[in-house]
């Protein structure tokens, strides 16, 4: 082979979808390759041009666009384009433009057709059914949606006023009425001596009533004394909906919004209203004003309505996966402080747990409690355990009656086996990373995804920071994991139609979280582990680890899609069946889709399937990661 060959075969050879096929066959397709250059801005293929050749960028960037000339992709080395006409024996039908200067590998159209047809990896790989189509179907949903495009800075309609934190009471109110604004940033000098101020906190009107005029204070004294210290606030650039979650997690109405860590304005919940998805903020308001567990249930059919008109106005999965975490956070707090008020104070520190689909922030209405206790490593049980039996007891049976039914497996605070102290849970998650058992890889499905709402919650953070340096690189770990996310597959059969059941309650459905999101969420927990992340929800797991690589290109962008499609199928059958009077749940009866959303969610089974065999192989025993 020429030289120039012989660098294209080197390429082929690290690169999927080549990489699986036999070597003799790869020297033949490098020797048919042309290879062509492209300058910045040059069209590379244009729509309704005769489809000739499938296209490989082998250097550079390219971006791909659609009929009405919007950005649908962005490629870099490794990435392809063109299948779409050539599979169809047809035209371009998205036209293709060099980003850099670029050098793309043609393959003719009789060798693609040739592999697409006679080597079933090579077909999963670039079938246009099951990525391309579902890519632009969740990037038009992404376009439509301001939530996630807008960015916080939007919002900010004036510059922040501010004023030193030695500035009284008076001279605030004083700022604050000249100014028309109804809360104040406090700022102080930086001790390092430079001109960049220190964000000391916030003053608002509700500040100035409960902590001046209603303790009868001095309108003189120092604005320090009855602002809020340890102000949340987000970055400019952050999105509209992060600012709505952080809203949500913190229970607040004011948002600093912070530019090149200088105060650029403040966002408040009225800005926040005309983008938000109807009333979330508001039930987490309500849920912290109810003064009993009565109070707290009769809110049940408001979070269903929030949950509903969510859905129906057609927010992301992502995004309502993590507003009812957060209302389900704020019942969990609230349960906490009325057990406390019972009960007493807690006769030593501790951490409630929230596990499972809370801590990732993905959950729906339909839904289990899984919850656990860190303890103080000073805990006696003889002394202590009656007081936080009892806490555990009062919080679970509270969430069974806001709507969060126990857990079938016990996984609870009120279980005396998931109430441990900090040194105790610390040796258990060594042990279940160091010694895998069948049992210990179902808890680790479950406790893996913790994270705190009440008290020490800095605890659950050192519990993630232990398993994330642990588990990386344990390659005994991983391949037990992977094996265990194996178990449960898409509903697809041999000929890639659906499987349905075929007796039982729901006969002719799919239980679409055991057989989608919840093998989604297990495949993406394995990668997030090899690579030591300490992120909680399934999406932003996937971006790091995208950003480290460790998928053949495409595929990460690809599993997040199918996760955001599966989930979406999910969350609008449960709010369908709670429009209907009906008691929602997990199963959907494929006949009942739309041809258009049969065809997607096949494309998205298609694609957890293609990601499971990748799984087997990457963690395989024996192989290095």
């Amino acid at each position: 082979m020429q030289i120039e060959q012989l660098e294209v075969l080197d390429f082929l050879r690290t690169h999927p979808p080549f990489e699986a096929l036999p070597p003799d066959l790869l020297e033949r397709v490098a020797a048919a390759i042309d290879v062509r250059y492209y300058k910045s801005g040059e069209p590379i293929i244009e729509f309704g041009q005769p489809s000739e050749s499938w296209h490989v960028v082998r250097s550079g960037a390219v971006e791909v666009f659609r009929r009405d000339g919007t950005l649908y992709n962005r490629l870099m080395p490794g990435g392809y384009f063109g299948e779409s006409g050539l599979l169809r024996q047809g035209r371009v039908r998205f036209p293709v433009r060099a980003l850099e200067d670029s050098l793309i590998y043609l393959v003719p159209q009789q060798v693609f057709l040739e592999l697409f047809d006679n080597h079933e990896a090579f077909a999963d790989y670039v079938e246009i059914e099951d990525h391309t189509r579902l890519r632009q179907v969740m990037s038009r949903r992404e376009d439509a949606n301001d939530l996630l495009s807008a960015t916080v800075e939007t919002l900010v309609g004036r510059e922040a006023v501010t004023v030193g934190c030695d500035a009284s009471a008076r001279q605030s109110a004083e700022r604050m009425t000249q100014e028309g604004v109804s809360s104040l940033l406090i700022i102080s000098d930086n001790p390092d001596g430079s001109d960049l101020p220190l964000l000391s906190g916030i003053l608002t009107d509700r500040d100035l009533r409960s902590r001046l005029l209603a303790s009868g204070l001095n309108y003189d004294t120092p604005v320090s004394e009855i602002m809020t210290p340890g102000v949340v606030t987000v970055a400019h650039n952050q999105l509209v909906f992060e600012a709505m979650l952080t809203m949500l997690r913190h229970n607040v109405h004011h948002l600093p919004v912070m530019k090149h860590q200088r105060p650029l304005g403040i966002v408040a919940l009225s800005d926040i209203i005309r983008y938000e998805s109807r009333n979330s903020l508001f039930v987490v308001a309500s849920i912290f004003r109810a003064q009993t567990v009565d109070e707290l249930a009769a809110l049940v059919p408001d979070v269903r309505a929030c949950f509903t008109r969510m859905v129906g106005e057609d927010a992301s999965a992502h995004m309502v996966g993590s507003a009812m975490a957060a209302i389900g956070r704020s019942f969990k707090q609230r349960l906490l402080e009325l057990a406390e008020a019972e009960l007493g104070p807690p006769p030593v520190p501790y951490c409630f747990l929230a596990l499972g689909s809370m801590a990732r922030q993905e959950q729906l209405v339909v839904t289990d409690q899984d919850n656990a206790l860190i303890l103080d490593d000073s805990f006696d049980p003889a002394q202590h355990d009656a007081w936080f039996k009892a806490l555990g007891t009062f919080v679970c049976d509270g969430l069974a009656r806001c709507g969060y039914s126990y857990c079938t497996g016990g996984v609870m605070a009120s279980n005396e086996q998931w109430r441990q102290p900090l040194k105790v849970w610390e040796h258990r998650f060594t042990d279940w990373i160091e010694k895998p058992t069948p049992e210990s890889l179902l808890h680790v499905g479950i406790f893996f995804d913790l994270d705190g709402v009440w008290g020490r919650t800095e605890w659950a953070a050192r519990l993630r920071k232990l398993v994330a340096r642990k588990a990386k690189g344990n390659s005994r770990f991983l391949a037990s994991m992977a094996r265990n996310a194996l178990l449960r597959t898409p509903p697809l059969g041999f000929f890639k139609d659906f499987v349905v059941e075929s007796d039982g309650r729901h006969t002719h459905a799919i239980n679409i979280k055991r057989r989608g999101t919840g093998p989604l969420i297990d495949l993406i927990r394995v990668h997030a582990l090899a690579i030591g992340s300490q992120a909680l929800n399934s999406f932003e797991r996937l971006r790091e680890v995208i950003d480290a690589a460790i998928l053949p290109r495409g595929r990460g962008q690809d599993l997040y899609d199918a996760l955001e499609f599966i989930a979406t199928v999910r969350a609008r059958r449960q709010a369908e069946d709670l429009t209907a009077g009906n008691e929602p749940d997990n199963s959907i009866e494929p006949e009942t889709l739309s041809e258009f959303e049969r065809k997607s969610l096949r494309d998205a089974f298609l694609i957890l399937s293609n990601a499971q065999k990748y799984l087997k192989f990457r963690y395989q025993p024996g192989r290095a990661n």
